[in-house]
C-alpha cells in the first residue's frame, strides 16, 4: 500500500502545526499560575492550606520576591542572548557568502551548466541561512519558556510535588513541541519552494537542502560553547566560594554569582541545548533526503517515498502529543521517589507507540521494494545495486528507535544517585577530592561502552539491510520521540532555576528540599539527553559521511585505511575533539578564575554581605559570564568550522574523509564519558546533600568535609557535562554535514587531490 501524495502534503505540515498548537495549550495552563501574592494558584483553588514555612512571613512577599527574581533571570538571559546573536549574525553574513562563492566557482562537471552550479550556490545559501534562523528561533523560544515557567514552578512547589512537577514538565514540554513543530514544518516548506525552482533535479534540489542542516548546527556549535562557558563560570564561582569557602547554601542571596549562575541555566541548558538537538533534527533528515535522492525513490521522482523521513517527524510529534497527557493529567509524580519513574516511563511509553507507527508509515508511505547505489567491489564498477524492502526501513528506524532508549537507560543507571555506580562516587568522597575525582573519571570511561556497542550494532543493522539510508533513518529513529527528549531534557535547568528562586525568595528548607528533589531528577534527564545527542550525532555523521565521498567521488576501491593522506587525516581527525575540549575548558577555567576573583572581592570589601544586610552587586558578575563567553566562543568554533575547508581545500578529499572518521571515533566516547561523569559528581553531591539514605547520613550532610569534596568534583565536573561533552556531538556532525555541503568545491581543487598535494606533484 503506498500512500497517494496529497497525504504527506497535509500530514507533515497538519501535524507540525497540532504540535505548535499543544505547545500553546501548554503554556495557556501554565499560565493559569499567576505570581501575584495570595492568588499564586491555578484557577481552581487557593492551596493555602498547602503554604509551609514562609506562610509566617506572609504569601504576597514571598511570591512578589520570586517575580522579581525570575524578572533579573529572564532580563540577564535575554541581554546575552541578543548580544549573543549580533555576533551570529555577522558569521551568518559570512558563511552565506562563503558558501555562496565557493559552490558557484565549481566546474560543472558532465551533464551539469554553469547554471546548475549557480542556482545550487544560490538555494544552499538560502538553506543555510533558514536553518540558521530556525535554530536561534529554537534557542530563544526555549529560553523565554523557561524564565517564565521557572518562578511558576518555585511557586507551585510550597503546593506539593505534583503540582511543581506538572509546571516544571508542561514548560518543557512546550519547548519540546514548539521546536519539533517548527523545525519539521520550516523544512517541509523549504523543500516544498525549492521544488519549484529545481523541477526534476531532485538530487539537486535535496543537495542542496543540506544548508539547511548546516545553518542548524553552526549556530548550535556557538550557542553550546557560548551558553556553556557562560553558565559554568557562573556556576564554579558561586560553588567554590559559597559553598566551600564561606558555607552559605547552593543559590543563596549574599552570593554575587547567584543571578548569574541561573541565568546561564537558560542559555546554556536551554538555548543552547535546544538549537544542539534542531541541529541533530536537521542533519539526520537531510542526510536520509540526499542519500535517498539517488535512490530509485529520487530517479522515479516518488515523492511519497522520498517524504518518508519528514513522515517519521511528523508521525513521533502525534505519539509524543499522547505521551505527554500521561506525565501532565494521568500519572504525574506526586511524591519525590516518582519523579525519575515518571520521566522515564515518558522515554518508554513513547518508544512502545512509537514502534507500531513507524512500522505502518514505512509500510504505508514506501513502495514493496526500491534499489539503492552501494559501494561495489568490482574496480569496473564502482557501485552496486541493492534491494531494498520497505519493511527494512521500519527495522532499521525500530532499531534506533529502541537503541535511543537503552542508551538513555544505561545513562539514568550511571548518573541517578538512586544507583550504585554514584553512591559509590558519593562514598569515595570520605577520603576527600582527590578519590571522589578518580572514581568519577572511571564512571565516566565505564558509562561510554554501552552506548558504543549499541551504536556499531545500529550501524551494522542499518548498513546491511539499506547501506547509508539505513543509517541515517536510525538515526532519525533515535529522534523520534525528539519532543519528548526535549520535554524532559528541558524540565532539569527549569526545576534548577526553580530550586534557586526558592531560595532566594527565602521560602524554606522544606520547599528547597521538593525543588532539589525535582532538580536531582532533572541532572538525570539532562544527562540521558546528551545520551540521545551524541547517539544521533554518531549515526548521522556516518550518514553524512557516506553522503560525502559519494558527493566528492573518492574512490572507495584504491582507497583504503593504510592509505597515507587517509591515515594522517584519521589520526588528525581523531586528535581534534581534544584539541576542542581543551580549548572549551581552558575557557571556562579562565572565565570561573575571573568570577571567583569577583565574588571573593565582594565579600571581603562588601560590609554587612555576609550578615545579609548588604545587597551584593549581582550585574558586575552578570558582566563576567557575558563578556568571557562571547570572548571565547569564537577561537572554538572557528576551529570546527575552518577544519574542513582548510583540509578539504589543501589536502584533498581524502584526507578530509579521514579526518571526518577519526573526529567521529574518538568524539563520541569522549563525549559520552564527559557528560556522564559530570552527571555523577552532580548527583553525588546532592545524594550526600539530600540525606535520604542512612549510607547518605553517614557522610555527614551539607558542610561536612564528604560534602565539600563532593563541590570540588561537581565544579571539576561542570565544564565537562555542561561545556565540552555537550559540544562534541555538534563537532562531529557539524564537521560531516560541512564537507558534504563544500563537496563540489573540494573536489574541484586539483580533481580531489588538494593544492598542496597537487604542487608537490609538480615540483
Amino acid at each position: 500500500m503506498v500512500l497517494p501524495e496529497a497525504v504527506p502534503i497535509l500530514f507533515i505540515p497538519g501535524a507540525s502545526v497540532l504540535g505548535i498548537f499543544f505547545a500553546f495549550w501548554l503554556w495557556k495552563r501554565v499560565a493559569q499560575i499567576q505570581l501575584v501574592g495570595g492568588q499564586s494558584v491555578v484557577a481552581r483553588g487557593n492551596g493555602r492550606e498547602y503554604l509551609l514555612e514562609e506562610e509566617q512571613r506572609g504569601e504576597e512577599e514571598v511570591v512578589a520576591k520570586a517575580a522579581d527574581i525570575q524578572g533579573a533571570i529572564s532580563e540577564g538571559a535575554s541581554s546575552f542572548l541578543f548580544t549573543e546573536y549580533r555576533y551570529l549574525g555577522i558569521f551568518m553574513v559570512i558563511m552565506s557568502v562563503l558558501i555562496f562563492s565557493l559552490l558557484s566557482i565549481v566546474t560543472p562537471e558532465e551533464g551539469r551548466t554553469k547554471e546548475d552550479e549557480l542556482r545550487n550556490g544560490i538555494f544552499s545559501t538560502i538553506a543555510f541561512v533558514l536553518g540558521a534562523l530556525t535554530s536561534i528561533l529554537s534557542g530563544y523560544l526555549g529560553m523565554k519558556i523557561a524564565t517564565y515557567a521557572n518562578a511558576r514552578t518555585a511557586v507551585e512547589a510550597r503546593k506539593g510535588i505534583a503540582p511543581a512537577f506538572m509546571c516544571a514538565f508542561r514548560s518543557g514540554a512546550v519547548m519540546g513541541f514548539l521546536l519539533s513543530g517548527f523545525g519539521l514544518l520550516n523544512l517541509f516548506v523549504s523543500i516544498a519552494v525549492f521544488k519549484q525552482f529545481f523541477g526534476d533535479d531532485w538530487k539537486g534540489l535535496f543537495e542542496a537542502i543540506t544548508g539547511y542542516g548546516l545553518g542548524g548546527s553552526s549556530i548550535a556549535l556557538f550557542g553550546r560553547v557560548g551558553g556553556g562557558i557562560y553558565t559554568k563560570a557562573a556556576d564554579v564561582g558561586a560553588d567554590l566560594v559559597g559553598k566551600v569557602e564561606k558555607d552559605i547554601p547552593e543559590d543563596d542571596p549574599r552570593n554575587p554569582a547567584v543571578i548569574a549562575d541561573n541565568v546561564g541555566d537558560n542559555v546554556g541548558d536551554i538555548a543552547g541545548m535546544g538549537a544542539d538537538l534542531f541541529g541533530s533534527f536537521a542533519e539526520s533528515t537531510c542526510a536520509a533526503l540526499v542519500v535517498s535522492a539517488v535512490s530509485s525513490l529520487g530517479t522515479s521522482h516518488d515523492f511519497v517515498g522520498m517524504t518518508f523521513p519528514l513522515l517519521i517527524s511528523a508521525a513521533g510529534i502525534l505519539v509524543c502529543i499522547a505521551t505527554t497527557f500521561i506525565a501532565t493529567d494521568l500519572k504525574p509524580a506526586k511524591v519525590i521517589a516518582e519523579i525519575e519513574h515518571t520521566l522515564k516511563m515518558q522515554l518508554i511509553i513513547s518508544t512502545v507507540l512509537m514502534t507500531p507507527v513507524a512500522y505502518f508509515v514505512a509500510v504505508a508511505a514506501l513502495p514493496e521494494e526500491f534499489t539503492l547505489q552501494v559501494p561495489g567491489s568490482d574496480p569496473e564498477k564502482p557501485f552496486d545495486t541493492k534491494v531494498v524492502k520497505n519493511w527494512y526501513m521500519f527495522v532499521t528506524v525500530a532499531v534506533g528507535l529502541w537503541g535511543g532508549l537503552l542508551i538513555g537507560l544505561q545513562t539514568e543507571y550511571f548518573t541517578s544517585n538512586r544507583y550504585k555506580p554514584v553512591q559509590d562516587v558519593a562514598d569515595a568522597c570520605r577520603t576527600g577530592p582527590a578519590t571522589d575525582i578518580i572514581f568519577g573519571l572511571a564512571l565516566g570511561y565505564k558509562s561510554a561502552i554501552i552506548p558504543t556497542i549499541i551504536m556499531a550494532v545500529s550501524i551494522y543493522i542499518g548498513n546491511s539491510l539499506a547501506g547509508m539510508y539505513g543509517i541515517a533513518t536510525a538515526a532519525l529513529g533515535m529522534l523520534g520521540t525528539l519532543a519528548t527528549g526535549l520535554a524532559i531534557d528541558a524540565y532539569g535547568p527549569i526545576s534548577d532555576n526553580a530550586g534557586g528562586i526558592a531560595e532566594m525568595a527565602g521560602m524554606g528548607e522544606d520547599i528547597r528540599e521538593r525543588t532539589d528533589a525535582l532538580d536531582a531528577a532533572g541532572n538525570t534527564t539532562a544527562a540521558i539527553g546528551k545520551g540521545f545527542a551524541i547517539g544521533s550525532a554518531a549515526l548521522v555523521s556516518l550518514a553524512l559521511f557516506g553522503a560525502y565521498v559519494t558527493r566528492a567521488k573518492i574512490d572507495l576501491i584504491h582507497s583504503s585505511i593504510l592509505d597515507p593522506k587517509v591515515f594522517a587525516g584519521l589520526l588528525f581527525g581523531a586528535m581534534l575533539p581534544y584539541w576542542f575540549s581543551a580549548m572549551t575548558m581552558k575557557s571556562v577555567g579562565k572565565a570561573a578564575l575571573a568570577m571567583v576573583q569577583e565574588v571573593r572581592r565582594q565579600f571581603n570589601t562588601i560590609n554587612g554581605l555576609m550578615e545579609g544586610t548588604a545587597r551584593p552587586d549581582y550585574k558586575k558578575c552578570v558582566e563576567i559570564s557575558t563578556s568571557s563567553s562571547l570572548a571565547e566562543m569564537i577561537p572554538p568554533g572557528a576551529l570546527v568550522m575552518l577544519t574542513p575547508v582548510v583540509v578539504g581545500a589543501f589536502f584533498g578529499t581524502q584526507a578530509l574523509a579521514g579526518t571526518l572518521a577519526g573526529a567521529l571515533v574518538s568524539g563520541v566516547q569522549l563525549a559520552v564519558s564527559m557528560s556522564n561523569t559530570g552527571g555523577a559528581w552532580d548527583n553525588a553531591k546532592k545524594y550526600i546533600e539530600a540525606g535520604n539514605t542512612d549510607h547518605a547520613r553517614e557522610l555527614g550532610g551539607k558542610g561536612s568535609d564528604c560534602h565539600k569534596a563532593a563541590v570540588i568534583g561537581d565544579t571539576v565536573g561542570d565544564p565537562l557535562k555542561d561545556t565540552s561533552g555537550p559540544s562534541l556531538n555538534i563537532l562531529v556532525k557539524l564537521m560531516a554535514v560541512e564537507s558534504l555541503v563544500f563537496a563540489p568545491f573540494f573536489y574541484n581543487c586539483a580533481q580531489g587531490q588538494g593544492l598542496v598535494f597537487q604542487w608537490l606533484g609538480q615540483v
